[in-house]
């Protein structure tokens, strides 16, 4: 068998998914599923449509979305993780949003990770971190160099 070659133009990789305590699938409050999706869930799990979107799916404001369930170690986390090992229990069947996942060579919450467990000397430091959406109003001030865009936070 050849060895793999390596080519300039190939991304590398810069993280370790078995390291990290799953941050993308405990952070976000909602994981977007498609037709698609549940349709490989379906598939995955030998169900009809209807049955998949029934029991692993859910509507969150207006969005179907993966149900979620309490985690031991953030607030809430997909209902396919694996609590114990923080991995995938339905990796050939996940949606399209976790195959892309993190888009490029790097994964911005396992650097943070890693500062963090090296700033602290302690490798089981876990930084809880937590994706929150708000609604922004851009307002215009003008300045003595000209107009410029503020954005303040709405209130909910």
């Amino acid at each position: 068998m050849s060895e793999r070659v390596i080519k300039d133009d190939q991304p590398r990789v810069y993280f370790d998914c078995n390291k990290c305590p799953a941050f993308c699938c405990s952070i976000y409050e909602r994981v977007v599923v498609t037709k698609r999706d549940i349709t490989r869930l379906a598939k995955h799990f030998g169900v009809s449509f209807e049955e998949a979107r029934e029991r692993y799916t859910a509507d969150f404001e207006g969005e179907r979305v993966l149900k979620r369930v309490k985690d031991k170690i953030f607030e809430k986390t997909c209902m396919f993780l694996d609590q114990k090992t923080r991995g995938c229990t339905i990796y050939h069947g996940r949606p399209a949003v976790c195959r892309s996942y993190p888009g490029r060579s790097r994964c911005a919450y396992y650097d943070v990770l890693r500062f963090e467990r090296s700033s602290q000397g302690d490798e089981s430091v876990i930084p809880l971190i937590k994706i929150t959406f708000h609604e922004v109003e851009e307002e215009t001030e003008e300045y003595a160099d000209g107009p410029e865009r503020v954005y303040e936070w709405d209130e909910k």
